[in-house]
């Protein structure tokens, strides 16, 4: 059950919104086998002056954060970035140019879900692919 942030011009967010929030979670699924129903994403939309990023970006910059449990392996991980660049580029028209990815990993024990620690809880998943 990663959990994802997605940053980005609230004017692009919100006319994209559906449709990344469709792909990122696709990507997921494919590269991590996380279930349809475990969807948390947090769009986190910014004014302009909020929002200060390169001039070799367009006003469809948008920055992904992924937390999840380690585990996964490298291939993983680099099948979910490559998954995620093809997805929200055929599904938004936002080119690769215009999106940044960061995979954040912490053991198990440093997250508490539904009042257990995460090293406690049993998945309907693997987090070891």
């Amino acid at each position: 059950m990663p959990q994802v942030k997605i940053y980005g011009l609230r004017s692009q967010l919100d006319s994209h919104r559906d449709a990344l929030s469709e792909a990122i979670h696709a990507a997921l699924q494919s590269a991590f086998g996380t279930p349809e129903n475990k969807r948390f994403q947090r769009f986190i939309a910014l004014e302009p002056e909020d929002f200060i990023f390169p001039g070799d970006r367009s006003s469809n910059y948008t920055i992904i954060e992924i937390l999840a449990f380690e585990g996964r392996s490298d291939e993983a991980k680099r099948s979910l970035i490559r998954d995620l660049f093809a997805n929200i580029e055929a599904a938004t028209g936002i080119t690769s140019q215009d999106i940044e990815i960061v995979l954040i990993e912490t053991p198990a024990s440093n997250w508490g879900i539904r009042g257990q620690l995460g090293s406690e809880l049993t998945l309907s998943y693997s987090t070891n692919i």
